[in-house]
């Protein structure tokens, strides 16, 4: 389920053909790259430089999500502010509690022994920012937990790729493959939902010709993994 808004601003003029403007995501990380180039976006990655962690301490996930998000678009747009900059954020959130990147390696052994076996809501908040103007919203899935074991834990860390990622998992990582089952979109989960993407972009008046059913697999229906 997602939930977009859309703030009083000017229309804009964006896009990526022609005289458009060009097309940036305010990220470093190449998940959300691929996601995009996979969809064959044609775009440039300007990594933002916000602090994330007091939006997490002080906020519900959605709203932390869509904030994050849109500081991000925000700061990359201040340096590209000809661009379209697509912004993103995403948080785990298992019994009420807000759970971002681990600090560690001891913090990412925490937190997937309380993922286990349970279930949980991945929320990713998107904004698109163009000269004049800005569109957000988020992206909601539920994913449950397999019962993994501790030294599947254990191989898991060992690779570091837990320590980069909310909630310390990819749910694309394999051979661990935490998920048993998800509802709702996949590539939310793996931290850009084409589905919400699309619909922001058509909000900002820049070209998303996407079949959604086909870029962003699964973001409407259960799926076991």
């Amino acid at each position: 389920m997602s939930k977009t808004s859309r703030p009083p601003h000017s229309s804009p003029r964006s896009g990526q053909e022609g005289g458009a403007a060009p097309l940036v995501l305010a990220s470093a990380s190449p998940r959300r790259a691929n996601i995009l180039t996979s969809a064959g976006f044609r775009f440039e990655s300007f990594p933002a430089d916000i602090d994330e962690s007091s939006a997490l301490k002080s906020r519900d996930a959605q709203t932390a999500a869509t904030s994050l998000a849109e500081g991000k678009a925000r700061s990359v747009a201040n340096v590209r502010p000809a661009a379209v900059v697509i912004g993103a954020d995403t948080i785990v959130v298992l019994d009420g509690r807000a759970l971002g990147k681990p600090a560690g390696p001891e913090q990412a052994l925490e937190m997937l022994r309380a993922l286990r076996g349970r279930e949980h809501v991945v929320v990713t908040g998107v904004a698109v920012c163009w000269p004049g103007g800005m569109v957000s919203g988020t992206e909601k899935t539920m994913v449950t937990f397999r019962r993994y074991s501790e030294e599947e834990i254990a191989a898991y860390i060992a690779t570091g790729s837990p320590l980069d990622k909310a909630g310390a998992y990819g749910i694309q990582d394999r051979p661990f493959s935490p998920a048993r089952r998800y509802d709702g979109c996949y590539l939310n989960v793996v931290g850009l939902p084409l589905c919400l993407v699309a619909n922001l972009l058509r909000s900002a008046c820049a070209p998303a010709d996407l079949d959604v059913e086909v870029a962003c697999p699964g973001h409407s229906v259960p799926r076991a993994g």
